[in-house]
């Protein structure tokens, strides 16, 4: 399925160019190209879904298995000395384009946009976390 207004179908489709790293029938992996480092790519499931809420079960086990095959492969090609592996779903969490993808983001020593995933903590008191695990309790 694919959606004529998204970018990232229009990639997949080879409708626009990009620099593929990997390819199979799920998924296309492409270097972003507005790098955080880099190195850095995006996993694009070929079937067009907006975000996690949407996409099939078994597609995300499949992005997630090769998001670990590429996370070995791109420390290893790279020498990064660590990584980031970033799924954003809905405008407030930062997704720009809507339809799912993953970060793949090597991080090296001394690069400058090491503290891009820092966030200040929040306070809440032991009742109020209490109330929200009880309310998060998933079976």
């Amino acid at each position: 399925m694919r959606n004529d207004d998204c970018i990232f179908c229009k990639i997949i489709a080879g409708e626009i160019p990009s620099r593929t790293i990997y390819e199979d029938n799920d998924f296309k992996v492409i270097l972003d190209a507005s790098p955080a480092s880099k190195g850095h790519a995006l996993i694009l499931p070929k079937d067009h879904c907006a975000n996690i809420y949407e996409i099939n079960e078994e597609l995300l086990a499949k992005a997630a298995k090769l998001a670990k095959k590429l996370t070995i492969h791109m420390t290893e090609q790279l020498h990064c000395d660590g990584f980031n592996i970033v799924q954003n779903n809905g405008e407030l969490a930062g997704q720009t384009v809507f339809h799912f993808h993953i970060h793949l983001i090597p991080r090296y020593h001394g690069m400058k946009n090491n503290d891009i995933l820092c966030w200040t903590h929040e306070d809440f008191s032991a009742e109020a976390q209490d109330q929200i695990c009880q309310k998060l309790r998933y079976s």
